[in-house]
């Protein structure tokens, strides 16, 4: 299946017309990043992962919810043989089927990651409250750089229902990195790490980012 993987990187953004934009970010940085963004399709981990740079697209692993992507063998061969993701529960969570400490240990492991801190779709393009999720793993990695992503149109690209992409063009916008304060609560960090996803709206439309989405 890696095989495979030039074929769908090239459809992904023949299909997305996805132009991604560096606000404040290094694409070729080399450092432990988490890519976190708005989640509204199921073309937003493909096109934030063939987005990257090839050097970091190797070593990244998009995280997806295993109830979905690991309902058949063709789901499975797809998130997992072309691009590598990270399979985790979203039910029935135990100490051994752990979401935080599976991607903990896959940072740890040197790979980077993409992450959707809403923890689902959310289908009329707003971006809703944060789950608790990137903060424990910010408390648990805290090496790891946390790149902000604001995905443009892909919820009207793919609408869910429908089969066949709409031709839109869409952007992809990385964000200045961020990092979890000493002494920084939960609610603050999560209200923190959302504007700084809605501050990166302006630059898919030409626009200047608000101060607040600069570097921690």
């Amino acid at each position: 299946m890696p095989m495979l993987r030039p074929a769908s990187i090239f459809l992904t953004k023949l299909i997305t017309g996805a132009n991604a934009v560096w606000a404040g970010c290094d694409p070729k940085c080399e450092k432990l990043r988490i890519y976190f963004a708005n989640h509204g399709s199921h073309l937003d981990f493909a096109t934030l992962w063939a987005a990257l740079p090839s050097a970091a697209r190797e070593r990244t692993r998009p995280v997806a919810a295993r109830d979905y992507w690991g309902r058949t063998r063709l789901t499975r061969a797809v998130a997992c043989g072309i691009f590598n993701s990270l399979l985790i529960a979203r039910e029935a969570i135990s100490r051994t089927e752990n979401p935080i400490s599976q991607m903990a240990d896959a940072l740890r492991a040197g790979q980077s990651l993409i992450i959707f801190p809403e923890g689902t779709r959310c289908l009329d393009g707003n971006i809703t409250e944060f789950k608790p999720g990137l903060y424990h793993l910010a408390n648990k990695v805290p090496e790891a750089e946390l790149i902000p992503v604001y995905l443009q149109n892909l919820n009207r690209i793919l609408p869910k229902g429908h089969l066949l992409p709409i031709p839109l063009i869409s952007t992809v916008v990385f964000g200045a990195p961020l990092r979890l304060e000493e002494g920084e609560r939960k609610p603050e960090f999560l209200r923190r790490t959302r504007d700084a996803v809605l501050n990166l709206m302006p630059h898919a439309h030409g626009g200047s980012p608000n101060p607040a989405s600069g570097p921690a």
